[in-house]
């Protein structure tokens, strides 16, 4: 399941996305939240920090306005000579100009939530765009010194850039579209029996082989909407921290919400070493729990430790002093449930 996501090539490589989706998914009216001033990783503009010029290009301030290169007119100037150069000085004056974006070419524009980019055409020494200014403000109102410029808004992790040609007279406006949806994501075990949202987290990563994926967003919640381009994302949940992970392709819409619920073949376990079926757990005991295969996946020392394990055949070995005491048990999908452990001598 996958989509390219819609970022405008740029002349300095602001490439575009490709971005995953899932065939259970239910798109809804998007009720976009204020979204977080995240840019995924892969697809960031170049770092906030503006760049001195090249040696021997050094920039001379006009008007109060770094970066413009100008040579003041001796007092002596010919008439002619100090007309042209007033002509200059006033063209390249800063300009009104006006930013707007919106969700997809039809909705209204983005009130809240945005974040504004706009970097000169210059790089820096790195191969990187210099930042020319940066705005939180939903309707962007900037001075730039006429000339061509690249912007970059963000709604979330939603990305839209563009070439922006600031106007020598008069107001330069721009509305720009960031052809996004959103993404709700939840899990349960298989069954429908439900998880505690503590225990569950995602990722969602750009769609693709493995090697080729990219993080977008990590460490979600259950129930919290992700504003995304449109496209196909890879998304990861995670139901506790062992290895009850289920993958699935998502699918976002322009100006849709997708619900997804993922679901997992696991179950929270817990464990206590008895002397007798029922009794009481008995205190400080070193506890490791192994695969069918060997691996070791969980260790704890206490009295009543508890996880999360995927479904399939498990060793419990549980040591007081120099004892350990054993047993095999098997997972399956479901309602949590205790595993006993008599001591007898393994």
């Amino acid at each position: 399941m996958v989509k390219t996501i819609k970022t405008l090539a740029l002349w300095a490589c602001i490439g575009a996305l490709l971005l995953p989706s899932l065939a259970a998914a239910q798109p809804a009216p998007f009720p976009l939240p204020r979204p977080a001033d995240r840019i995924p990783a892969g697809y960031a503009p170049p770092a906030d920090a503006a760049t001195a010029a090249p040696a021997g290009e050094e920039d001379l301030p006009v008007d109060g306005e770094p970066g413009i290169a100008a040579a003041p007119a001796p007092a002596d100037l010919a008439p002619s000579a100090a007309a042209a150069a007033e002509a200059i000085a006033v063209a390249v004056d800063p300009r009104p100009v006006v930013l707007t974006a919106k969700i997809t070419e039809n909705s209204d524009p983005i009130t809240e939530g945005l974040v504004w980019r706009i970097f000169e055409t210059r790089t820096d020494a790195t191969g990187n765009l210099v930042l020319a200014t940066k705005t939180d403000d939903a309707m962007a109102r900037l001075q730039l010194v006429p000339g061509q410029y690249v912007v970059n808004v963000a709604y979330g992790h939603a990305l839209a850039a563009d070439i922006l040609q600031v106007s020598e007279s008069g107001e330069t406006d721009m509305a720009m579209v960031l052809d996004a949806g959103g993404m709700r994501l939840n899990a349960a075990i298989t069954g429908d029996v439900s998880i505690p949202i503590n225990l569950l987290r995602f990722d969602i990563f750009t769609s693709g082989s493995e090697s080729e994926r990219t993080l977008v967003a990590q460490d979600l919640s259950a129930n919290n909407i992700v504003t995304l381009n449109a496209g196909t994302f890879h998304v990861v949940s995670y139901f506790g921290d062992i290895n009850a992970v289920v993958r699935a392709d998502l699918r976002v819409e322009s100006g849709e919400l997708t619900d997804a619920t993922l679901y997992h073949r696991a179950a929270q376990i817990a464990f206590k070493l008895v002397t007798q079926a029922g009794g009481e757990a008995v205190a400080d005991v070193e506890w490791t729990v192994k695969t069918a295969n060997g691996e070791t996946v969980f260790s704890n020392i206490g009295a009543f430790p508890a996880t999360v394990l995927a479904e399939g055949d498990y060793l419990v070995l549980a040591k007081q002093g120099e004892t350990v005491y054993s047993r095999e048990f098997a997972v399956q999908p479901g309602q949590g449930r205790e595993i006993e452990v008599l001591t007898t001598v393994y």
